[in-house]
Parts: C-alpha cells; structure tokens; sequence
C-alpha cells in the first residue's frame, strides 16, 4: 500500500471542509470505513479460496501447470495489477478499482490451486484455521495498542526484502530444505509483525477523513488489499510448515 497516494486522497477528500465539520464527521466515517476494510478484504479471500479450489479439482489445472508461459503471464499480471491498484488510485473510479482487486483476488486463486495438490484438505483447512487466528489477534492488537508500531514495520519490511532475496538464492543455488524451513518460520514473524503495522497505520490514515466518500473508500480498498496479501502470505508460510503432504 502506497501512504503517499493515500495522503493525496486524503489531502483532496480534506479540502474545502472547515473544522467543525472534520470534529463532527471524524468519528461516525472511521468505524464504517475500517469495516468496509475487513468485508472487502474477507470477500477478496473467500473469492481466492474458491478460485483455486475450483481449478485445483478442474482440468484447468492441468493446462495451467503444463503451460509455463500462461502460469508465468499470470504471475506477472499479478504483479501488475498490484502495481495499477496502489499506484493509480488516484486515477481510478472506485467502481475500477474494485473490479481490479476482485480480477487480483481471482487471478491469485489460480496461481495458488495448486496447494491442493500438494497437500491434503484436512491440512489445508487446518492452517488456514491457525492463520485466520493469527492474523486476527494481531489485527486486534495493531488496532487497539497505543505504542507506535512504526519501527516494527520498518524492520518487518527490511526483513521482507532479505527474505526474497534469500528465498532466491534457496530455489536456484542452495536448494536446501532446512534452509527453506527457516525461511517459512522466518515469513511467519515478518508478516505477524506486518499484520499489526498495517492495522496500525490503516487505522490512522481512516482518522484523518471525515466523509465515507469514493475517495475515502478508495482508501479503504487499498487498505483492504494490504490486509489481504498479509493473510495470504502468512497463510502460505504456515502451510509450509505445518501443511501435510499428499
């Protein structure tokens, strides 16, 4: 999530609003637009979750994973997407970027289907369970803590980074399972520390505008969107750790 393209939004959404209306409407617009938060980032999952299961136990599967360029022209349209959201909010009609994040959420089920052919449902439903647990209690505390939560998202952040690249030289030189095992457990805690930094800051960015407008929900659905690729790559790292294998 971009802060700058949300302090724009809120820059404009501010202008033009005196004082007095900023004191009444600030705490009505926070609480709604925090919800609007969390049911889109909720059905942006269960869209993912029945994507992939859909492809996983259809033919698709099959043609996706014995076609490398669709499954990697898919990977990149990820990537881009994520890209267009956050960085042309600004640009986009609410209704756009809506049908972006739902297209995003879609794509990423088929890029994920293949989980249920690794590993078995039973595990799959299990840490899907401990990750709905996590990434709420540290939701929970994100948004309700009093300390600031800046320098853990900082250093979740620079941890993130080393993460990547460490989990390429992994995959192309090392190639080593315990290694691979570190790095799962190592993802879990950046995204656990990530999870509340977002809450935080998500929270106090919504402070800041008054009306529940387009321009204040589009804050919302890119804060929806962060929450949304927090749960799924903590999901992902605990699946690796904890998924069974068929």
């Amino acid at each position: 999530m971009n802060e700058r393209d949300l302090a724009s939004i809120i820059r404009e959404h501010q202008s033009g609003i005196n004082a007095s209306e900023r004191s009444r409407y600030a705490s009505a617009a926070m609480p709604a637009l925090m919800r609007k938060v969390y049911v889109w980032m909720t059905l942006a999952l269960a869209i993912t979750g029945l994507t992939a299961y859909y492809v996983a136990h259809s033919s698709l599967i099959y043609t996706l994973y014995n076609t490398p360029a669709l499954l990697w022209g898919l990977i990149i349209g990820e990537l881009a997407l994520v890209f267009v959201i956050s960085g042309m909010i600004n640009r986009l009609s609410l209704t756009t970027a809506t049908l972006l994040f739902v297209l995003y959420s879609v794509i990423n089920g088929v890029t994920l289907s293949s989980i249920f052919m690794v590993y078995t449902m039973t595990s799959i439903a299990k840490v899907f369970f401990i990750t709905a647990g996590t990434f709420g209690a540290m939701a929970v505390i994100g948004y309700t803590t009093k300390k600031d939560l800046s320098s853990i998202g900082r250093l979740a952040f620079m941890a993130l980074i080393g993460l990547i690249i460490a989990t390429l030289v992994n995959v192309f030189f090392v190639k080593s399972t315990g290694f691979d095992l570190l790095l799962s457990y190592l993802g879990v805690l950046i995204f656990v520390g990530l999870t509340a930094y977002d809450s935080q800051k998500i929270k106090q960015i919504l402070m800041g505008v008054e009306y529940a407008d387009e321009g204040a929900q589009k804050i919302a659905l890119l804060g929806a969107l962060s929450l949304y690729l927090d749960f799924i790559n903590l999901f992902l790292y605990l699946l690796r750790i904890f998924g069974s294998r068929e």
